[in-house]
């Protein structure tokens, strides 16, 4: 959500000075790339880039291609096929080898569902939200609808600018899916026999970490956080301590007794805890509420395992046996072991535990892995063609 973020950001400050706004999208891969469907950039007029389709290599002539539809006032596809490793075309071997479908809309600021616009209304609130675009692989001379629909789980809003209300109602059964499966893919759409490809795009709200301590060793975790886009929050019982000033990164600093904390977080199954407030009694008294959260799914202890042993004794003398399954979500010893030492490094290793968590990964070295680092599964058209069917299947017993 970050690139999302500052891409809006600096469209509000291009539309105040007046500039004219193109968005860059990856909407299909091929292969391997360096960006996947759904990575983002947002062209000026006069050339300033925000956000990336690449690792650098493609954003030269992609500026190009953005100011062309920018002049022309006209959605573009164009295709950059880097699987030739001896092909110079672009100016230099990218070595990804893959062929990357990229989107290019002129952004117009007076239309409500421009891109941009329904991207700013995903940020709105922490919500799950659906953004759909149309695009044609067949034909880059056909038209190219581009980002067209959006739905909003939260609000059960549907944004969109499409005329045809079949296809209309075939891309939200799509969207209910995508909600349903938490997933996002591509579906093969018809509108007046021309065959369409969606990017029917799952978005989830950036992660929220909670962080229980205002000491200096958690200044660097804060700004890290931040620096991904992570929401934070940190927490204290010490006003001398929990400031914005020593926290100017942090969303929310709240001077709060233990027991009080989850009454100022609306907490998610996106949320996560680090207790770093080298204050036994506060750290005891919070994770005794913390185990009780159903959708959390991370809680770091900082300190040893000795530590950690304890507190279960303790809560265990008040009545409170926690559960190997409450265990399975408490991270004690906090963060990976790559021999931390400094506040920074504790923070790097606790952040990259957490991204690995929210992502079901391990965190082993990429070079252990057999398989590509991305699944090629999701690069296919109607790849979840089963899934679908049961859907369908159950909306309409449902409904019958």
């Amino acid at each position: 959500m970050k690139e999302i973020t500052d891409i809006i950001k600096s469209y509000e400050a291009a539309v105040a000075a007046g500039k004219r706004t193109a968005l860059a999208t990856v909407v299909h891969v091929e292969g391997s790339s360096y960006r996947r469907p759904g990575a983002r950039m947002l062209v000026t007029d006069d050339g300033q880039l925000t956000g990336a389709i690449s690792g650098g290599c493609l954003e030269g002539d992609a500026l190009r291609k953005a100011l062309l539809a920018i002049s022309q006032q006209k959605n573009k596809l164009v295709t950059y096929d880097t699987t030739d490793d001896n092909d110079t075309t672009l100016g230099v071997q990218l070595g990804c080898n893959g062929i990357v479908h990229i989107l290019f809309e002129p952004i117009h600021a007076s239309d409500p569902t421009n891109p941009i616009a329904l991207l700013k209304r995903v940020l709105e609130k922490r919500q799950i939200a659906v953004l759909v675009t149309l695009f044609s692989l067949g034909s880059r001379t056909s038209e190219q609808p581009g980002t067209c629909f959006l739905n909003l789980q939260t609000d059960d809003l549907t944004i969109d600018n499409l005329t045809d209300n079949t296809l209309k109602n075939s891309i939200l059964l799509e969207a209910e899916l995508s909600k349903e499966i938490e997933e996002s893919f591509f579906k093969t759409f018809d509108l007046n026999g021309l065959k369409l490809t969606g990017f029917v795009e799952y978005l989830q709200p950036a992660p929220a970490l909670v962080i229980a301590g205002a000491g200096n060793d958690t200044i660097p975790l804060s700004e890290m956080a931040h620096i991904l886009g992570w929401e934070v929050t940190v927490v204290d019982g010490r006003n001398g301590h929990a400031t914005k000033q020593r926290f100017p990164k942090a969303k929310n600093v709240v001077v709060v007794k233990a027991s009080e904390v989850l009454n100022h977080i609306d907490a998610d199954a996106r949320t996560f805890f680090v207790l770093m407030t080298h204050n036994y009694n506060y750290d005891l008294a919070l994770l005794k509420a913390l185990i009780f959260l159903e959708d959390c799914i991370y809680i770091g202890a900082l300190g040893p395992k000795k530590k950690l042993e304890r507190m279960y004794g303790d809560l265990l003398n008040e009545g409170i046996k926690v559960t190997e399954a409450q265990k399975a979500k408490i991270f004690g010893p906090v963060g990976l072991d790559v021999g931390a030492e400094t506040s920074e490094e504790i923070a790097l290793s606790v952040l990259a535990e957490i991204k690995a968590v929210l992502n079901g990964r391990t965190g082993i070295s990429l070079r252990e892995k057999v398989d590509p680092i991305h699944s090629r599964s999701d690069q296919k058209v109607d790849y979840h063609k089963t899934t679908r069917e049961d859907f369908l299947c159950e909306i309409q017993t449902a409904q019958s």
